[in-house]
């Protein structure tokens, strides 16, 4: 009997989710029976357009020769480390996340997934094997089905809503304690190694931190967890958004990532000497995140709503300068032991594909170590009183991804030319719309 025949069998599993995302974060796939499904695994009978990679958060395509190269089908490849137990249903149910294949067995390469593996593939040839561990910030809120109508805190077991950001608040925690009692336990059938669990700096603003492993199965579990919060949430009527800044004056949301690089046989960690010294190579890796963050950020800032996180005074970056213990820095060293050594990568919104930021990160250090990139010296003090040196908006992430032909080279240009038309249509679909803001203004005003 196949693995996947085994594994549903002895759950009893009715259906299965083949999972899939997309360019945004998106859980893309189908539903299949589970009596059909162990067939259509073993044999890549499931199949998908590939148009899905170059569909916009809106449901629109772009209008751009890109969209008529990926109008073929694509063959789905459940990989079986990520099948899991889907909680909240009535019926049995599993899911799935699949890599993308053409028909000749060729790997989709402008699939997210595969952006990751392709990053990876780097490392494993030189024996080394990133680490990472993202911690991600969410937001609570009514439910709103008024979008012009702005967001609120939700209502907790006191009957109010909260005030005064109760950064670190246990007992703010504890006003949503149904809600994350079933949060842990869907994470516990999921097998998500979630950490800890925090009250952030805003209002009904909540951060969870998740154990360090490897890079694709950490990404894998980051992308579920956003689905799975999400799923809870509503089971209990609040909305759960990973907006990175979902509400005006209070604080983003992020993904902060915190990563180092151990020897694949050994598992020492290559950031750190024995006695503790940083090594050329973790310099080298800051390095390369200063240098080629910028140019990345459309992968850390995917949205037009992510840049107005970017500000200052928020615990969000607005540089790429590095300090040790400094989270006004967008690069974060934290004080760790030699087995511990690592840096924080503080750029990436809540918003961001943790796929395509986590290869991005990935991809800037390894630039960095193979060009020799001297950071420099670390920040005292504020990283507010240095430059805004990040992109302040979506077009200007465009261009510097267009000019960055080292890091587009690594990514794979067929990705990074389907993901910046995606981001051009969404853009041009956002500069379409106006605001309430202008109607307020500017309405009986000029």
């Amino acid at each position: 009997m196949s693995y996947f025949a085994e594994w549903i069998k002895s759950r009893g599993i009715s259906e299965v989710e083949c999972l899939v995302p997309d360019m945004s974060g998106v859980a893309r796939g189908k539903i299949v029976p589970a009596h059909k499904f162990v067939s259509i695994a073993e044999t890549r009978g499931l199949r998908l357009p590939e148009s899905i990679f170059v569909q916009t958060v809106t449901g629109d395509y772009p209008e751009e020769d890109v969209t008529s190269v990926a109008n073929g089908d694509i063959t789905l490849a459940p990989d079986p480390e990520t099948m899991r137990l889907v909680p909240w249903y009535d019926e049995p149910t599993a899911c799935v996340i699949s890599d993308c294949l053409y028909l000749d067995g060729k790997p989709v390469g402008m699939a997210p997934r595969q952006v990751l593996k392709r990053v990876l593939e780097l490392y494993r040839g030189k024996g080394w094997k990133p680490v990472v561990a993202p911690e991600l910030e969410f937001f609570l809120v009514k439910p709103n089905t008024d979008s012009d109508y702005p967001l609120e805190p939700p209502i907790g077991r006191s009957g109010r809503a909260e005030t005064g950001r109760p950064a670190y608040g246990v007992d703010a925690v504890n006003e949503f304690d149904p809600l994350f009692d079933q949060v842990y336990a869907v994470c516990d059938a999921q097998r998500l190694d979630v950490d800890t669990l925090s009250h952030e700096a805003g209002n009904a603003q909540m951060e969870v931190n998740f154990d360090h492993g490897e890079a694709l199965e950490l990404a894998d579990q980051a992308f579920l967890f956003k689905r799975l919060v999400r799923q809870v949430a509503l089971r209990h009527s609040v909305y759960a958004t990973f907006m990175a800044k979902p509400m005006q004056n209070e604080p983003g949301s992020a993904m902060h990532i915190h990563q180092n690089l151990v020897d694949a046989a050994t598992g020492r960690n290559l950031f750190a000497t024995e006695a503790g010294a940083d090594t050329e190579m973790f310099r080298w890796f800051i390095g390369g995140l200063r240098k080629y963050l910028p140019a990345a950020m459309l992968l850390f800032a995917p949205n037009v709503n992510s840049y107005r996180r970017l500000v200052p005074d928020f615990d969000a970056p607005i540089n790429v300068h590095w300090g040790r213990d400094n989270r006004t820095v967008g690069l974060r060293v934290p004080e760790s032991a030699a087995p511990s050594r690592r840096v924080e990568n503080r750029l990436a919104g809540a918003d961001a594909n943790p796929y395509l930021a986590i290869a991005g990160s990935l991809a800037c250090g390894w630039l960095g170590i193979q060009q020799k990139l001297d950071p420099g010296s670390p920040v005292d003090g504020s990283g507010y009183t240095r430059a805004h040196s990040l992109p302040r908006h979506l077009p200007d992430a465009l261009e510097k991804l267009k000019a960055a032909k080292a890091l587009r080279e690594l990514l794979g240009e067929a990705f990074c030319e389907a993901y910046m038309a995606v981001k051009e249509a969404e853009w041009d679909a956002y500069q379409r719309v106006v605001s309430s803001w202008e109607r307020e203004y500017l309405l009986l005003n000029v």
